[in-house]
């Protein structure tokens, strides 16, 4: 069963843009790592087959506890693989709905007049000019070394350090042994997309981090000073965790939270890995955590990345067989139930009317629940979607609430994508695209505490106050500070 509840956590991290396939399969901490890959390859090429099985069966509407990302495991593994490997209750639940299961794949077979199950997946496509040109970007881990050994590093492993980008065509041009120090982030560093490093000894030794550009921009953007006390409220499996105490100098304390015991203990080992230390990790849904508990009396910023719909995820849609004629899936929510619309052939499908609300209705609970911890100063909010159902809309909504006490800032007004025109001040926001910032899909807002007297809601001008943030007044082909080399060097 282990198998498959692994398999399931790490559909769930692509889904919400956590990594690429690889990297959440090895952070995993399943011990037959070859394993699990191919399951999870094999799910994701059958994911629009697996989708429409689910919706056909109305498994998920029946078994309500069942996690979709489960289903589509256990129902691939029962209809296309080597059989269930499990026992115990969810063997029993697969084989209580086999006979429908099958019967709605023998009705799919019939439709698309094919005879094997192979025959209902298309030929597979190349992935989309955007998705291709993503970068492999890797995160310089600051509490481990710094950012001048590791480029010395790699120029010892044949690699050739072409300096700091000045433009996201530079990093579009990248290729072969080459890399760059990234225009926007002083301590990310960008590979052409098919560098591989899992194996590499930094890699390994958790002295620098494989994360999307993207990803970066919410620990980057809340920016906490050494000492501060942060909540990072969705945090499995951490690398945006391991972001943040690298910021704190591994100075004040973090307070991270995840529902689900597995995707705690793969999160407290990649931690481990990093160096990181001042940070509690607690097995709790975010929405059951009360403000006024005295321990959190000193939260002055919370990152909040929710679930959500992982339709800006290239990454997990790279390794999607795009099947026209069953339709194009997306993969589902982990805490929500999963819906399609399917389209005909040639065109895509999307998440459904029912279930982005669902999601939204979601995001705008927790965020307002965040915004209710007295001492908060900053919040950044984030989610790997596309829809401004689950962006400025859920911004506009929470602010109508909260806009007294809280305002919009913007940060980092140099980023080329802001957010749509869905209200007045909406352009504050960050959005970040393939195409445009060749990056994962991905919206950022971040909100400030108003002064008192102040107005509100405003977008604020980024200005350095008394402690200026990452990102504010930093305009991308400004010169990084010089950073002091640590005592641990990678030899």
């Amino acid at each position: 069963m282990a198998l498959y509840s692994a398999a399931a956590a790490v559909l769930a991290g692509l889904e919400r843009g956590e990594g690429g396939l690889k990297s959440l399969v090895y952070n995993s901490g399943f011990p037959h790592v070859r394993q699990l890959y191919a399951l999870v390859s094999e799910t994701l090429r059958y994911a629009s087959v697996l989708e429409k099985l689910l919706d056909g069966a109305a498994l998920l509407e029946t078994e309500k506890k069942l996690p979709p990302q489960l289903a589509k495991v256990l129902v691939y593994d029962l209809l296309f693989g080597k059989g269930l490997k499990c026992g115990g209750r969810w063997k029993a639940l697969a084989r209580r709905h086999r006979a429908r299961l099958e019967a709605e794949l023998a009705r799919m077979k019939v439709r698309h007049k094919v005879s094997r199950n192979e025959d209902l997946l298309a030929p597979e496509k190349a992935v989309s000019t955007a998705a291709s040109q993503v970068p492999r970007y890797v995160r310089v881990n600051t509490l481990k070394t710094c950012v001048d050994d590791v480029i010395e590093f790699f120029k010892r492993q044949g690699y050739a350090y072409l300096g700091k980008a000045a433009s996201v065509e530079e990093l579009r041009a990248l290729s072969g042994k080459k890399f760059m120090l990234d225009l926007h982030l002083p301590e990310l560093l960008v590979f052409p997309s098919q560098t591989d490093l899992h194996d590499n000894l930094l890699y390994t030794s958790g002295h620098i981090i494989l994360q999307d550009k993207a990803s970066c921009l919410p620990a980057f953007l809340l920016g906490p000073v050494a000492g501060s006390h942060v909540i990072d409220a969705c945090a499995a499996p951490g690398n945006k965790t391991s972001h943040l105490a690298a910021i704190l100098k591994n100075k004040g304390q973090i307070f991270a939270f995840d529902v689900d015991p597995k995707r705690v203990a793969t999160m407290n080992t990649l931690l481990t890995r990093a160096g990181v230390t001042g940070c509690q990790l607690v097995q709790q849904d975010f929405l059951t955590v009360d403000p006024r508990d005295r321990k959190y009396s000193r939260v002055t910023h919370i990152l909040l990345d929710p679930s959500c719909s992982g339709s800006g995820n290239v990454r997990g849609l790279q390794l999607l067989t795009w099947n026209r004629a069953v339709g194009v899936q997306t993969l589902g929510d982990s805490s929500r139930p999963t819906g399609m619309v399917t389209r005909g052939p040639g065109e895509e499908a999307a998440p459904s009317a029912e279930r982005l609300q669902a999601l939204a209705g979601f995001q705008r609970r927790v965020l307002s629940h965040a915004l209710s911890f007295p001492a908060l100063q900053r919040l950044v909010y984030s989610t790997c979607s596309l829809h401004q159902e689950e962006n400025e809309d859920v911004m506009q909504a929470v602010l109508q609430e909260w806009g007294s006490a809280f305002r919009l800032v913007t940060a980092f007004p140099s980023w080329p994508c802001r957010g749509l025109a869905a209200f007045s001040g909406a352009e504050s926001c960050l959005r970040a695209s393939p195409a445009e910032t060749l990056t994962h899909g991905f919206f950022v807002a971040v909100l400030e505490r108003c002064r008192e007297g102040a107005a509100a809601p405003s977008s604020l001008p980024v200005a350095a106050k008394e402690n200026p943030q990452p990102g504010e007044g930093t305009e991308p082909g400004a010169a990084p500070k010089k950073r002091k080399k640590k005592k641990q060097r990678v030899k």
